[in-house]
């Protein structure tokens, strides 16, 4: 394994990793926030039963997440230094306000945790608040870093070298504002449907109580709502990539001639030799009308990327594929849930409990495959059309060694967080059938 392979290997396993505590950092809070609310608004013992669950999930995905973003960090200086060296004044704004935001987010995630019973019922509740809004801005500090590597702007090149820097460079770029939206709304849509089918699997073992009907239903408000908005952004991003990165949205699309009335391709299997798509279905006009809402839209093809500025149309494509498909069928999976809701308000359907833990993943699967979109089809370029890839690594040998250790690290916390939560998955507490025997339960 050479060293650009071996840095880049790296790097996708420890983003493929930090994703998924990412997302579910973002995404807990939300739901911890949401289930108190409904307790002080009802009163009902399970939404706090929820929310001090959901806390401690909320915890546990902090402090792992914590452990893997760090190691991301050293890997960007440790792996990149040339990159970090042309970069770093431009992009380290936005993490040092991301670091901002996590210290925010320790300070009232500390008061949650250990205020339930020192401070009252509302002021509890505020401190969340907080917690949640500062786990979303994290995730978009982070995304205006890669924004900016995807559509450079805010300063002058001048000798190979960023002139002229504006310090809001990293908030500047056209890519942010779209790239901020989809991925957070890919957060809270995987997250939501994770956390149901956690509490499908209750149900289908028998636990139909208030506890595991209501975590399914505000679960699913979640992840239905933010599933039903993706479309939208998905479209923004669209436009936006076929704008500044027409590259991209070729081998996104296997598009591989220059031409109006573009046709959507459905499915189907790229050949970058031949030019062809095998086992499609093909939509006419379909793309064009997407992207400038016109079939007359013409829509760049690969042909007229130079061959050494293509991304991996194979990969490109097909992942982007499965990140549609999943995120079409978490849609229905959703309206599926809420028609079964509106008729059967018990929730006693086992072929839509099956259906939710079987598509629980697909979340994830559709957060890690746009991801695959984002950076493969932004390549050959690590800052698009500034700087190569290859040109941004480092020149140490040794960088094979640390891609086993580092992908070691990140399959122990996999497996730690994968424990802890299954440790928390002890059902809903039973309930004393005094009231105020209830207080001193939560007290105790």
């Amino acid at each position: 394994m050479d060293t650009l392979t071996a840095a880049r290997a790296q790097m996708e396993v420890s983003l493929a990793f930090h994703m998924i505590f990412a997302a579910l950092g973002i995404g807990m809070p939300l739901l911890m926030m949401l289930a108190e609310g409904l307790w002080l608004r009802t009163r009902q013992p399970h939404y706090r039963d929820l929310a001090r669950k959901w806390g401690k999930a909320t915890a546990l995905t902090f402090a792992i997440g914590a452990v893997s973003g760090t190691a991301l960090s050293f890997e960007l200086g440790l792996l990149w230094p040339r990159f970090m060296a042309f970069a770093g004044e431009l992009i380290g704004p936005a993490f040092a306000l991301e670091g901002y935001v996590f210290f925010i987010e320790a300070i009232f995630l500390g008061l949650y945790l250990y205020g339930w019973e020192r401070l009252s019922p509302l002021a509890h509740w505020l401190t969340s608040i907080p917690i949640a809004l500062s786990g979303m801005l994290s995730g978009v500090m982070v995304v205006a870093a890669n924004a900016w590597m995807q559509n450079p702007v805010g300063f002058e090149l001048i000798d190979g070298q960023p002139a002229n820097i504006n310090p809001l460079a990293a908030f500047l770029s056209p890519a942010w504002f779209q790239m901020a939206l989809h991925s957070t709304l890919s957060c809270y849509i995987a997250t939501g449907f994770a956390v149901a089918g956690v509490y499908a699997m209750g149900m289908l073992r028998g636990r139909r109580d208030a506890y595991h009907r209501s975590a399914l239903t505000l679960s699913l408000a979640l992840a239905t709502v933010t599933a039903l908005l993706q479309p939208i952004s998905g479209d923004l991003s669209a436009r936006h990539v076929a704008e500044y990165q027409p590259a991209k949205l070729a081998a996104m699309e296997a598009h591989f001639e220059t031409s109006a009335n573009a046709p959507l391709i459905i499915g189907g299997i790229p050949d970058a030799e031949t030019g062809e798509v095998h086992y499609a279905i093909e939509i006419p006009n379909g793309l064009s009308l997407l992207i400038g809402r016109s079939s007359g839209t013409v829509v760049t093809g690969l042909n007229d990327i130079p061959a050494n500025e293509r991304p991996n149309v194979l990969l490109t494509h097909l992942a982007f594929q499965i990140m549609v498909a999943s995120g079409f069928a978490l849609i229905g999976l959703g309206l599926w849930f809420w028609l079964v809701r509106w008729r059967y308000p018990a929730l006693d359907r086992p072929w839509l409990l099956r259906a939710l833990v079987i598509g629980s993943p697909l979340g994830f699967l559709a957060l890690e495959t746009g991801w695959i979109v984002s950076e493969v089809g932004r390549q050959p370029w690590v800052i698009y059309e500034v700087m190569y890839t290859s040109a941004g690594v480092t020149p140490d040998p040794a960088v094979p060694l640390t891609f086993f250790g580092f992908s070691l690290l990140y399959v122990v916390l996999g497996i730690t967080l994968a424990i802890l939560l299954r440790a928390l998955a002890t059902g809903a507490p039973q309930q004393p059938a005094n009231p105020q025997d209830q207080e001193v339960r939560h007290a105790a």
